[in-house]
């Protein structure tokens, strides 16, 4: 479902994928059987392609890694993230257009 640079986060792998990132991390927490999710799939995949070396794109699965969500109270999904030093900057939740996407991440360049 995600492109080859988008980068699959798990629980496990959280803090040295996304809170130790040298740059701007966008997650997005997605299940399969989740029709928006699957709807901004795509978008996701152009993100990661068009960031690719200025920010790091990257998806978690929910149902496989249920600790990461709860820690930051994601209810719905998809639930996108913005991470920058380790801190959240912003947080969306529902599937929205590519072009807030990328303006949530541009303020983080």
């Amino acid at each position: 479902m995600a492109g080859d640079k988008v980068v699959h986060v798990s629980d496990s792998d959280f803090d040295a994928q996304i809170m130790k990132s040298d740059l701007p991390v966008l997650l997005d927490f997605w299940a399969p059987w989740c029709g928006p999710c699957k709807a901004i799939g795509p978008v996701i995949d152009e993100l990661a392609n068009e960031f690719d070396g200025k920010a790091k794109i990257t998806k978690m699965n929910v149902d496989d890694n249920p600790a990461t969500p709860g820690k930051f109270g994601v209810r719905a999904i998809p639930t996108l993230i913005l991470f920058k030093g380790g801190q959240v900057v912003e947080q969306i939740t529902g599937a929205v257009g590519k072009a807030q996407l990328v303006a949530m991440i541009n303020k983080a360049l």
